[in-house]
C-alpha cells in the first residue's frame, strides 16, 4: 500500500510539475507573431494580456515590438500607432517610478522614440525627426537611453559630417591620436565592448583590410569604455577592468594589438553607441561616410574601404 500510495504521490508531482512550466512571456509570444507577419495575432495577445494584467514594462515592451515589427515590414501608418500607444503608455508610468527601475520600460520607450523618428524620417520628414530626437535626448539625459536616442539622431544626420573628436584622456596604452591629426587618411572606428561576442567575429574582417588597406592609408582606431565587470558578471574597480580590457584584446584582436585604445565612456555617448559593434568610416577630409551600428562583413565594408583609399 506504502509503494502504491508512493507511485501515485510520484505520478502527481510529476503532474504538477509538468503544469508549473512557465508560461511563454507576452514578449515572446508578440515576437513569434510578427515574425511570422501576423499582426492580428499580436494584437490579440496583448489584448488579452492587459485584459488580465493591465499595463505592466512587459506589455509595453511587447507593444514596442509591434511598432518595429511594422516598421520593418514598411507599414509606416501602423509602427506609428503602436509606437505612439507605447510612448503615450510609457509616460504615463513614468509618473510614479524612474526610468530605470527596472530593464523593460526604457526597451519600450526608446523602441518607440525610435520607430517615431524613423516614421517621420522614412515620410521625408528627417528634419523634423531629428529635432523630435532632440527633444527627447533632453528629457532623457543621463538615463539608459540617452544613448539609443544619440544613435537615432547620428543615424539620420551624422554622414556628410565633420566626425566628433574622441575623448583621449582616459585610455589603455599609448596616447591616443586625435582625429584631427588623422586628416589625409581613411579612419575606420571600431567600437568595441570586451563582453561583445559580435566584436570578436568582427577582427578577422578588421585584420584582413588593415592587411590589405593598411599600406594605402587605411588608420584603424578601436574605442572601448569600461561596464564595471569582467568575466562571468563579476564586478570590478576600474584598474582590473582596463587589465581584463587589455586581455580580451590581445586574445581576440590581434589587429589591435600594441594599439592605443581610447576608454571613455564619452566617445560611446557622443557617437550614441548603444550598438556594439558601431563601425563608422571618415574619409581623409574628416568627414563621416558610414554609421554602421552592428556587425558589417567584409563584403559590405571592404567596396567603400576601396573607394574612399583610392577615389579616383
Amino acid at each position: 500500500m506504502n509503494r502504491l500510495i508512493a507511485a501515485v504521490i510520484v505520478v502527481v508531482c510529476a503532474g504538477l510539475t509538468v503544469h508549473a512550466q512557465p508560461a511563454p512571456s507576452i514578449v515572446a509570444d508578440v515576437r513569434a507573431a510578427i515574425a511570422n507577419g501576423d499582426f492580428a495575432r499580436g494584437d490579440t495577445a496583448l489584448a488579452a494580456y492587459r485584459k488580465a494584467r493591465g499595463v505592466t514594462p512587459e506589455m509595453l515592451e511587447a507593444l514596442s515590438w509591434m511598432g518595429r515589427g511594422a516598421l520593418a515590414a514598411r507599414k509606416l501608418d501602423t509602427a506609428e500607432r503602436y509606437a505612439a500607444e507605447t510612448y503615450k503608455l510609457s509616460a504615463a508610468l513614468l509618473k510614479s517610478r524612474k526610468l530605470d527601475e527596472e530593464p523593460r520600460l526604457p526597451i519600450a520607450i526608446g523602441a518607440a522614440i525610435e520607430v517615431l523618428a524613423q516614421v517621420d524620417a522614412q515620410r521625408g520628414a528627417r528634419t523634423n525627426a531629428v529635432l523630435f530626437l532632440g527633444q527627447e535626448l533632453a528629457a532623457f539625459k543621463a538615463t539608459s537611453i540617452e544613448k539609443r536616442i544619440l544613435k537615432n539622431i547620428n543615424l539620420l544626420s551624422l554622414v556628410g559630417t565633420p566626425a566628433p573628436a574622441l575623448d583621449t584622456t582616459d585610455h589603455l596604452g599609448v596616447q591616443p591620436p586625435a582625429i584631427v591629426s588623422l586628416k589625409g587618411k581613411v579612419v575606420l572606428l571600431f567600437f568595441w565592448a570586451h563582453w561583445c561576442p559580435d566584436c570578436k567575429a568582427q577582427a578577422p574582417i578588421l585584420a584582413r583590410l588593415a592587411d590589405t588597406y593598411g599600406s594605402k592609408g587605411l588608420a584603424i582606431l578601436a574605442p572601448t569604455q569600461r561596464f564595471g565587470y569582467v568575466a562571468g558578471g563579476k564586478s570590478a574597480a576600474a584598474d582590473e577592468e582596463t587589465r581584463y580590457i587589455d586581455q580580451v584584446r590581445q586574445a581576440s584582436y590581434p589587429v589591435l594589438a600594441g594599439q592605443a585604445i581610447p576608454l571613455s565612456a564619452t566617445n560611446h555617448i557622443r557617437y550614441g553607441v548603444s550598438t556594439t559593434p558601431t563601425l563608422v568610416m571618415i574619409d581623409r577630409d574628416g568627414i563621416i561616410r558610414l554609421y554602421h551600428p552592428g556587425s558589417m562583413s567584409h563584403e559590405e565594408l571592404e567596396p567603400l574601404v576601396r573607394s574612399l583609399v583610392d577615389p579616383s
